[in-house]
């Protein structure tokens, strides 16, 4: 039994020794080593292969040749080349939302040290982090780098948070939106989006150039009124606007010891001191500029309204950036002032005010037109001077005797907020943009009649805030006033407030005549009501309707007609 070892051994002692075949011997050894090592690596990988390719079967059953494959994707069209890519895209995506949505939770410590691949973790292991307190919700966007999860994850938490727990399956809408636009710029602990249906009136003739206005809106009839407006204008020659000033305002409110030193110091700014101060906010922006200050005291208190030009922007951050440098300016003269606050609401900012009403803030804006009187007959269906007695009564005495301040028209804050909503203005200043005069006067004989609307502080811009969202800035661009003018900084952001006058002036018009001909609540009752799910029987005679007609004197003989195409008011 030893006697072969020891032959093996000497035979091993003779080659191992020999100079040549002991290094075939060594580069077999380490050729050995690789085989065995790769095909142990391949053999632990293989269920993982097999499974994979038992997927891929079950998902294409039908497999193409290759070459025949090669021949349809160069004989197909590139929109079915793109499709496919997005069927992969959307298979992908699939996946992906399989994976967030699993109902396996792994420990929570053993989650949170996975939290910087958040991509491997479920949503139900990221809701589990945020509820123990480790991850705050407002900061899903940032920690996850993708924005609808984030939103997805936020409904959850904040669903599951509630009384009610119903929105994490509510209709509010999520996907496809534009997260990346919104975060840190328009709002924050997103939960989704709201769709509002947009309109279009007109197009409507303003200073020569045939507009269409776009308009979002819930309130049925508002655009199909603006629209008939939009028509008696065409019809008189079209909207004449003009800019009468150019002021987003900031008033801070400081204080001081005494109301001595509060008097010097007005007296120092309204005198020598205005150029220092003016130089002092002008130097923190390229269109920044001061047009006017006005200092008023209230004891020891001193309230400075800054209007100043603000470019194509609605122009609210870019002013107060001016006003702490003009209040730091003036406390080197001033070391006893005490500044309380940057916006001393002497502005006024998004509250009704007779500051804003005579000084004006944002854009001011006159809008005109002449309509003949043949066309208030046979559009408005009423008479010039019926036009003329309403708007008296209503929106000159009847807002008198309300004691209103900047309200003297019948509804200029509808359209304007319409507007305001498509464009991406900020709709709370609707509060001081819609302040309106509504003017009507017979002309030419008493035959035609001329209308006028008088705004003074429509705050609009064309760049920031929510104008940098798609949906808004297409609308801009259907306007022609998208972004900031090329040549002539502020003209986008005026041409916009021209647009917002000419269309409240016709909305304006249409309800006027609306009320004049008593053609209102007949054409709520048509057109504002959904009767697809309680629609009455067709032979059943509607009492109110009649009620009402019985009641309503024909403002022309073609009143019994079917209703004008296009306009909410019936005929």
């Amino acid at each position: 039994m030893i006697k072969p070892f020891e032959s093996l051994f000497d035979i091993y002692a003779v080659y191992i020794q020999h100079p040549v075949i002991s290094k075939w011997l060594t580069i077999a050894l380490c050729v050995s080593l690789f085989l065995n090592t790769y095909l142990f690596n391949v053999a632990k990988q293989q269920p993982k292969i097999v499974v994979q390719k038992v997927i891929e079967k079950v998902q294409v059953p039908v497999q193409v040749p290759v070459a025949k494959k090669e021949r349809k994707m160069s004989s197909s069209t590139p929109s079915v080349a793109k499709a496919i890519k997005k069927s992969h895209q959307h298979h992908h995506h699939h996946q992906q939302q399989q994976h967030h949505h699993s109902d396996i939770v792994r420990p929570l410590d053993e989650v949170f040290s996975l939290i910087g691949t958040p991509e491997v973790l479920t949503d139900e292991e990221i809701i589990s982090v945020v509820q123990s307190g480790k991850m705050a919700a407002y900061a899903l966007e940032k920690v996850l780098g993708d924005f609808e999860r984030a939103v997805h994850i936020r409904r959850a938490l904040v669903s599951r948070d509630s009384i009610t727990k119903s929105l994490e399956g509510s209709l509010l809408p999520v996907k496809n939106y534009h997260y990346d636009k919104v975060m840190g710029a328009c709002c924050e602990n997103v939960i989704g989006y709201m769709p509002i249906p947009v309109g279009v009136a007109g197009p409507l003739n303003i200073d020569g150039d045939l507009i269409h206005i776009p308009m979002a809106t819930t309130e049925g009839c508002l655009v199909a009124s603006a629209a008939r407006g939009c028509k008696a204008i065409n019809a008189g020659g079209g909207a004449t606007t003009i800019v009468t000033a150019d002021g987003m305002t900031r008033g801070p409110c400081v204080e001081f010891p005494n109301i001595l030193r509060a008097a010097d110091c007005k007296r120092w700014i309204e005198q020598e001191g205005e150029k220092v101060v003016t130089e002092a906010f002008n130097s923190t922006s390229r269109f920044a500029r001061v047009r006017k200050l006005k200092v008023a005291l209230a004891g020891r208190l001193m309230y400075i309204r800054f209007s100043t030009t603000t470019g194509d922007a609605m122009g609210m951050n870019m002013i107060s950036k001016g006003c702490e440098k003009a209040l730091s300016k003036i406390s080197e003269r001033y070391p006893d002032m005490q500044i309380i606050s940057l916006s001393g609401n002497y502005c006024t900012d998004k509250k009704p005010a007779a500051i804003n009403w005579i000084e004006g803030r944002g854009k001011s804006v006159v809008a005109e037109a002449v309509i003949p009187g043949a066309v208030v007959e046979k559009v408005l269906k009423t008479t010039v001077a019926a036009l003329v007695e309403l708007n008296i009564s209503k929106n000159l005495v009847g807002s008198a005797m309300a004691g209103s301040v900047g309200g003297f028209n019948a509804h200029a804050a509808n359209i304007l907020t319409a507007i305001y909503l498509a464009t991406g203005q900020d709709p709370a200043q609707n509060v001081e943009s819609s302040n309106c005069i509504t003017l009507m006067k017979a002309v030419n004989n008493d035959k035609d009649l001329n209308i006028s609307c008088t705004m003074p502080c429509i705050e609009v811009g064309t760049i920031g805030g929510g104008t940098i969202l798609p949906p808004q800035q297409a609308m801009l661009d259907f306007l022609g006033v998208r972004g900031p003018h090329p040549t002539e900084p502020g003209a986008n952001a005026r041409r916009l407030a021209r647009i917002i006058c000419a269309s409240v002036m016709a909305g304006e018009l249409s309800l006027c005549a609306a009320l004049a001909a008593g053609h209102l609540v007949q054409a709520h009752m048509a057109h504002n009501r959904n009767t697809a799910s309680a629609a009455a029987p067709a032979t059943a005679p509607s009492i109110a309707a009649s009620v009402i007609q019985a009641s309503t004197p024909p403002a022309t003989p073609v009143e019994k007609e079917d209703p004008i195409p296009g306009s909410c008011i019936k005929s």
